[in-house]
């Protein structure tokens, strides 16, 4: 039978429903006042685009749909942090117990910090933990702010003036002095000069 300027039919009620109080989902219309959640035994809350959940022709808040259709057991929960002894047994679904994981077992005990965050690396000239906040890369090697100075001088190295050898820094004029080139023309004479009287 043709449809003579009707709306479609509500998907709950099966009456015309009209573009003013029309709500659409899942391929279906709706009234505004036939929009709730279809567990007839428990709930009925009206719903919006934000708490729907379908399940082929049923619309579902999202705790009932979770509730009928998720995941079952105790720890299942319906937010964060949340332990949920539901069983869905007053919806006639039948609880099945999940298995427990089994929990690994280590013979060390790290520290809650190193558990959480890893092992950190370790600064080459104190030995203790370099942290990304106090970082500073140089020959390869992660190093504290503080320690990144010069072996010799202690003067304090950027990357412009930072040289490594076997595993220390050193700034280019201490480098220069005791691993460069030596000799004469090179800035320290190795030879003593006769002086001609």
């Amino acid at each position: 039978m043709p449809n003579w300027g009707g709306g479609a039919k509500c998907g709950a009620c099966e009456k015309t429903v009209y573009h003013a109080e029309e709500i659409q989902c899942n391929g279906r219309s709706f009234h505004k006042t036939c929009f709730h959640c279809s567990e007839l035994v428990a709930c009925r809350k009206a719903l919006d685009s934000t708490t729907v959940a379908a399940h082929e022709s049923e619309i579902y808040c999202k705790v009932c749909y979770g509730r009928r259709y998720g995941p079952k057991g105790i720890g299942y929960g319906q937010g964060a942090g949340c332990l949920s002894t539901d069983t869905g047994e007053h919806l006639g679904l039948q609880f099945q117990q999940s298995p427990k994981p089994a929990r690994s077992v280590t013979t060390s005990n790290p520290s809650k910090f190193t558990a959480k965050f890893g092992e950190s690396e370790k600064c080459p000239r104190c030995g203790k933990s370099v942290y990304a906040a106090e970082k500073v890369m140089g020959g390869g090697k992660p190093w504290h702010k503080t320690c990144f100075r010069c072996a010799i001088c202690g003067k304090s190295l950027e990357s412009t003036n930072v040289t490594d050898k076997d595993g220390e820094l050193y700034c280019k004029v201490c480098y220069a002095k005791n691993f460069g080139p030596t000799g004469i023309g090179f800035g320290g004479l190795t030879q003593q000069v006769e002086k001609k009287e």
